[in-house]
C-alpha cells in the first residue's frame, strides 16, 4: 500500500488528505499537525470572537475522529515535525504531549506548513494580552478574555484583512478600538483612492486609525500584562493588543531538507505542485504561485487558494500519471467592514505601472441594483487596463452594495483573457432586484472604452489633490443646492443646464477639471466645453462620490 504523508492540516493539508483518499481509497494517508485542531475555518475566527458565530464547533470543519471514520485517514495532532529526510523518505517528529520522537516513512510527501505571524523583537512584545490570530487556540484565548469583560480598550497593529475584521468584531462587542498602520493607508494591496474611502468610513464608525506610525515598544504592569503601546509619535493606553502586521511562509522544514525556495521567500513548486525534490509536493500558504497576468512568482496566502491547490495536489499524488495543473492566481480578495465591503483582483495601478504596462484607469460609481428598486446601494469600481491590448489588468470595488458579483465577473473575464470590448457586451442577468439594466461592470467598461478611444480624459482624485495648490480651475456642474452642501475647495459652481450661457465665466486657457456627483454631467459638460474650444480639460474620475478627501 502506497503511503501518503502530509505535514500540516487546516485548509490545504486536510483537503489533500480527503481528496487523495477519495481518488485512491487504497492510499494509506497520514496527517501530522503541531496544532490541537486539524481542520478549521481560519477565516471565520474574527467572527467567532465577535459572537457572530456562536458555537466553536461551527468553525471546526473536521475532527481526527470524523476523518478516521469517514475516510480512514490517520491524524496525529500535537506532533511537531523536526526534520524531513528525503533520501530515506521519512520524517522525524516529536509528540508534544509526551516528548516522544517518532519516525514515519512515506512514498509521497505533501508539505502544507502554512504561514506564521511576523513578530519583531521589540521591548515588551512578550507581555500578556498581546496576541496574534492564526489558530482556533488563539481565538479561544482571546474570546474567553473578552467574554469575561476584561477588555475595554483594544489596539490593533496592522491595517490588513485580519486586523480590520477584528476591529469590526471587537467594536461590535463594545470595545474601544485603535488601529496602528505603519504605511500611509490601511488595506495594503488596494490603491489609495479605495483605501482612503474605507479609512474615512471606519473613522466615522468610531474606529480610531493612526497611519504612518510605528510601534516602538510596549509597557506592562506588575502582573506582566500590557498597559500601553509606545509609537514613534505617542503613547496609547490599552489592555489588549492584536499583532497583525503581516505573515511569512513556514519554509524551515523544506529549506533544511534541501528543497528549493522561490524568489518570494516561499517554497517553489511547478504547475503540478511538485517541489524540487521528487515525490515531495507543496501546497497552501507555504508555497509561491504564478500570477496569471504577469506570469511571475507571487505569494498570496489565502484559504481559497489553499483549498484549490490541495485538490490539485491530491489528484496528482493519488495517480501515477499527472493529470491536474494549478495555473495560478490573480490575488482576488474581499472584506466586509460593517456595512461596507471592499474587493480586489489582479494588479493595482501602481503594480501595473511597475510592470511596464501602458496603464489606463477609471473610477466609476454606480448602483448595485436598479436605482428605483428599494435597498439599492452605491458601489465604486476602479478598473485598470492595458492601453495597447485593452486587456483588464486589475480591479477594485468598494461600497455598501453587492460587490462580490461584479468582482467575480471581472475575475472570470481576466482569467479568460477577455478585452474591455468583450466585457462591455457580455449578456448578464438583469431584473431590478438584482442589477441595473446596464450593470455596474458594463457601465465601468464603457467608461474605460471612452478613455481608450480618446473620447474623454480623466484625472484621479489623488492627482487632483496634488494639483489643488496649482493654478487650475475646478468646474462643479452640480446644482447649486448640491454644491452648497459640499464641494471641493475653490470650485466654481456652474450647473450643467446653465453652462452654455455661462461658459465665458471660465478661463479657456487654464487647466480645467470638471466635477459632478458621479461623472455623467461632467461628461456632458466635457463635450460642451470641447465644442466651445476648451482644450486642457479633464473629468474628475468618480466625481464627488469617489473623492476621498475633505470637502468644504
Amino acid at each position: 500500500m502506497e503511503r501518503l504523508l502530509i505535514i500540516g492540516g487546516v485548509a490545504a493539508g486536510t483537503k489533500v488528505a480527503a481528496k487523495a483518499k477519495r481518488e485512491n481509497p487504497d492510499l494509506e494517508v497520514t496527517v501530522l499537525t503541531r496544532e490541537e485542531y486539524v481542520s478549521y475555518a481560519g477565516c471565520g475566527l474574527p467572527y467567532f470572537i465577535g459572537d457572530v458565530i456562536k458555537d466553536k464547533n461551527e468553525i471546526i470543519i473536521k475532527t481526527p475522529e470524523s476523518l478516521k471514520k469517514e475516510l480512514d485517514i490517520n491524524i496525529l495532532t500535537l506532533h511537531e515535525v523536526l526534520k524531513i529526510i528525503p533520501e530515506e523518505k521519512k520524517v522525524i517528529a516529536i509528540n508534544k504531549v509526551n516528548d516522544e520522537k517518532v519516525e514515519i516513512m512515506y512514498d509521497k510527501l505533501v508539505i502544507a506548513t502554512g504561514a506564521s505571524p511576523v513578530i519583531p523583537e521589540i521591548p515588551g512584545i512578550s507581555l500578556k494580552r498581546i496576541f496574534t490570530l492564526r489558530t482556533v487556540s488563539d481565538a479561544l484565548v482571546i474570546k474567553s478574555l473578552i467574554d469575561a469583560g476584561r477588555v475595554k480598550r483594544a489596539l490593533i497593529v496592522g491595517g490588513g484583512f485580519i486586523g480590520l475584521e477584528m476591529a469590526e468584531n471587537l467594536y461590535r462587542r463594545g470595545i474601544e478600538v485603535t488601529i496602528i498602520e505603519h504605511s500611509k493607508y490601511i488595506l495594503p494591496g488596494f490603491d489609495p483612492e479605495i483605501a482612503l474611502i474605507a479609512q474615512k468610513y471606519l473613522a466615522k464608525k468610531g474606529i480610531k486609525i493612526l497611519t504612518e506610525e510605528k510601534v516602538i515598544s510596549f509597557n506592562g504592569n506588575e502582573k506582566g500584562e500590557v498597559t500601553s503601546v509606545i509609537t514613534d509619535k505617542r503613547s496609547i493606553e490599552t489592555d489588549f493588543v492584536l499583532w497583525s502586521a503581516g505573515v511569512k511562509p513556514n519554509i524551515e522544514l523544506a529549506k533544511d531538507a534541501g528543497i528549493e525556495i522561490g524568489e518570494t521567500g516561499a517554497i517553489r513548486v511547478n504547475e503540478y505542485l511538485e517541489t524540487s525534490i521528487e515525490d515531495i509536493y507543496g501546497v497552501g500558504d507555504c508555497v509561491e504561485m504564478r500570477h496569471l497576468i504577469t506570469g511571475k512568482p507571487v505569494w498570496y496566502p489565502m484559504g481559497s487558494t489553499a483549498n484549490k491547490m490541495g485538490r490539485v495536489a491530491a489528484i496528482n499524488v493519488a495517480h501515477s500519471e499527472k493529470k491536474e495543473i494549478f495555473s495560478g492566481v490573480l490575488g482576488t480578495a474581499i472584506i466586509k467592514l460593517f456595512e461596507l465591503k471592499a474587493a480586489k483582483t489582479g494588479l493595482t495601478e501602481k503594480e501595473a505601472l511597475k510592470e511596464g504596462y501602458e496603464v489606463e484607469t477609471v473610477l466609476v460609481p454606480s448602483n448595485d441594483l436598479s436605482h428605483y428598486y428599494p435597498g439599492n446601494k452605491t458601489i465604486i469600481i476602479k478598473m485598470i487596463a492595458d492601453r495597447k491590448t485593452h486587456r483588464i489588468l486589475g480591479a477594485q470595488i468598494i461600497g455598501e452594495g453587492v460587490i462580490d458579483k461584479p468582482i467575480d465577473i471581472i475575475v472570470t473575464a481576466m482569467s479568460l483573457k477577455a478585452r474591455i470590448e468583450d466585457l462591455a457586451k457580455m449578456d448578464f442577468a438583469y431584473a431590478p432586484p438584482f442589477s441595473m439594466a446596464m450593470s455596474s461592470v458594463i457601465v465601468t467598461s464603457n467608461v474605460m472604452l471612452n478613455k481608450l478611444y480618446g473620447k474623454l480624459h480623466g484625472i484621479s482624485p489623488m492627482q487632483l489633490k496634488d494639483k489643488l495648490e496649482e493654478d487650475i480651475q475646478i468646474l462643479d456642474t452640480r446644482s447649486e443646492a448640491e454644491f452648497v452642501v459640499s464641494s471641493i475647495p475653490n470650485s466654481i459652481n456652474i450647473p450643467f443646464d446653465q453652462l452654455r450661457h455661462r461658459a465665458l465665466e471660465l478661463d479657456k486657457e487654464k487647466e480645467t477639471v470638471i466635477v459632478c456627483k458621479i461623472g455623467k454631467r461632467a461628461y456632458l459638460a466635457y463635450i460642451t466645453l470641447k465644442k466651445l474650444g476648451f482644450k486642457n480639460i479633464k473629468i474628475l474620475d468618480g466625481g464627488i462620490t469617489a473623492y476621498p478627501f475633505d470637502l468644504v
